[in-house]
């Protein structure tokens, strides 16, 4: 699942935030889990790049979620923003 021809950039914030970068490519990969009946929602930043998120629906049981959260996500927003370190889920720990 891989998806990065499919974001597009949001031109519509001036100056944004990693955070908000990270936000909006996150809005832009939800649908396709929605999808297959699973979800993600952003946590939160932290100070060394991480990214933390909660897989929620099909998602949060299925046992793809650690592919479809390296290979669909983390690959996706690492694209965009390389200086993204990773992706984890906090309920899987990923």
């Amino acid at each position: 699942m891989y998806i990065c021809s499919r974001i597009q950039n949001d031109e519509s914030m001036e100056n944004p935030t990693l955070e908000q970068k990270v936000k909006s490519i996150i809005e832009q990969i939800r649908p396709y889990l929605q999808q297959d009946g699973g979800d993600v929602e952003f946590v939160e930043l932290t100070a060394d790049n991480v990214v933390k998120v909660k897989l929620q629906g099909a998602c949060g049981t299925c046992p793809h979620a650690k592919m479809t959260l390296k290979n669909g996500v983390e690959q996706t927003i690492k694209h965009y923003l390389p200086e993204i370190d990773h992706v984890e889920d906090i309920v899987l720990g990923f």
